[in-house]
């Protein structure tokens, strides 16, 4: 029998996969707690979740700020008991021009948004549902974080640290009755996925996308990669030599448009 979710805590909620996610998981007597940046797509979001059935309350948080993510959550859970943390947030970059470095400033926000944005989201719930002796906790990662893409050093590099920081969080929260689930997807038609220039084999809209991840969560999949076949191409990949493998990671070449939302703007 499928877990019944009461409360549920999603971050990135504003983005492609998170809004699907919302969409999917709304119905009559749940509790959404949607969390992103941009207030305006938060308001949007809010009201089609409603007409859903849902209850809804909104946060405009930056992943970033420690601080802010700690009080916000510290609030919801005096008022409600959190079944479900989805910890979505997440960022992309590539390399430079003419295949230069990844620029230091673009790999530093991956690691705060992607990878302490994730610990931090976790950190500030998971004690509850430690002391309650249940919960579920779900990290959104990447098929890039099974096997790294070249042009895209530190999103593969973050996205396989929230891998391990998963598995390491199953097999201590396991005793205390507290699940938790790592999905990682290939590519979803988001706008994320619009800057990745480039191959994106077996593409998956975003709805069909968050009602498979919904079907992971509710089963309490340890880990979910999708799409299937890529997903074991990758699990086979990485079984040969590495100067094989990366011949095979050759037919992904790609680039990466800069992320509008963080591109420096001159002054006038």
């Amino acid at each position: 029998m499928a877990e019944a979710y009461k409360t549920i805590v999603l971050t990135g909620a504003s983005g492609g996969i998170g809004e699907a996610l919302a969409k999917r998981m709304a119905k009559p007597g749940r509790h959404l707690v949607l969390i992103a940046r941009d207030q305006k797509k938060l308001d949007a979001l809010a009201a089609q979740v409603a007409v859903l059935g849902a209850t809804v309350e909104t946060a405009s948080v930056d992943s970033r700020d420690t601080e802010l993510m700690g009080r916000t959550l510290a609030d919801v859970q005096q008022r409600f008991e959190i079944d479900l943390v989805i910890a979505n947030a997440g960022v992309t970059a590539g390399l430079g021009a003419g295949n230069s470095h990844e620029a230091l400033e673009d790999f530093d926000r991956q690691i705060d948004i992607n990878l302490r944005g994730t610990v931090h989201t976790v950190g500030a719930v998971v004690e509850g549902m430690r002391s309650r002796l249940r919960g579920q906790v779900v990290l959104i990662s990447s098929l890039a974080g099974m096997r790294a893409l070249p042009e895209m050093p530190g999103y593969s590099a973050t996205k396989a640290a929230v891998i391990a920081y998963g598995h390491s969080l199953r097999g201590w929260l396991r005793p205390f009755g507290v699940s938790v689930t790592i999905i990682c997807p290939g590519f979803v038609t988001t706008p994320m996925s619009a800057r990745h220039n480039g191959p994106k084999p077996l593409e998956w809209s975003a709805e069909k996308a968050a009602d498979r991840m919904w079907r992971a969560i509710e089963a309490k999949r340890a880990f979910f990669a999708f799409p299937f076949l890529l997903a074991w191409g990758i699990r086979l990949q990485n079984l040969l030599p590495a100067k094989l493998g990366d011949i095979f990671m050759g037919g992904f070449a790609a680039t990466i448009e800069p992320d509008p939302r963080y591109t420096k703007k001159p002054d006038v």
